[in-house]
């Protein structure tokens, strides 16, 4: 069980996210830089305690309109060998001093996470309170373990307007929805065809509206 420190941190999150989020190639906001405010997220527990693990949300107003961006950080007490272009940051936390944040779809621990999520081996936490399950966070799964366990340890990540995409020799592939789209109907958010998983969640409009959408599509390879 992760444990949530109300401490400090030097940057903030929103900090380091104002200097890397305007280097991805998905990335829609204004000239002059992103104005962000968390939008919201949740967490994931690792198991052997050792990485946090942050799914976060966070809308950007600097460009014509709003924008919401989903954000998957991993917190390590030392670099993650093999792992520097997918560093986003580092930061001094007020107890645990010195943490490195990564872009989590670089993080073999956060992509075993999420594939547990998705096949309901774990719940999602919630973002701020200790030991509290995320009941905004859904998720569906119809496929084999297996065939997607080389996600965690052989993949490719890839960028493109919309999202990241990891893909694994056989051909399994794990699709983040960088950029949030809302569900046409907002209370349920069906898995998209010919998925083998999917994760929703639900995250602030600027205006207060609270909205779900796909956060994660897994899919089997041919």
């Amino acid at each position: 069980m992760a444990v949530i420190h109300q401490t400090t941190l030097k940057p903030t999150k929103l900090e380091l996210l104002d200097a890397w989020l305007p280097t991805r190639p998905w990335y829609r906001g204004g000239p002059d830089g992103p104005r962000l405010a968390k939008a919201g997220g949740f967490r994931l527990d690792d198991p052997a305690g050792e990485v946090g693990i942050e799914v976060m949300a966070v809308t950007d107003t600097s460009g014509a309109e709003p924008v919401t961006y989903l954000v998957p950080l991993t917190y390590r007490g030392a670099p993650l060998d093999g792992a520097e272009h997918a560093l986003v940051g580092t930061m001094e936390h007020g107890v645990l001093g010195r943490r490195w944040a990564y872009d989590g779809c670089h993080d073999p621990v956060l992509v075993d996470r999420f594939l547990a999520l998705a096949e309901g081996r774990t719940r999602a936490q919630d973002q701020n309170v200790t030991d509290a399950v995320d009941e905004d966070v859904t998720v569906s799964w119809s496929g084999e373990g297996a065939a997607f366990a080389a996600l965690v340890t052989g993949a490719t990540a890839a960028d493109d307007e919309e999202g990241t995409e990891l893909t694994a020799p056989g051909g399994a592939a794990f699709r983040l929805q960088r950029v949030l789209c809302p569900a046409a109907d907002g209370a349920s958010v069906p898995a998209p065809e010919g998925a083998a998983g999917h994760v929703a969640g639900a995250w602030g409009l600027p205006d207060g509206t609270r909205v779900r959408g796909t956060f994660v599509v897994l899919r089997a390879g041919a």
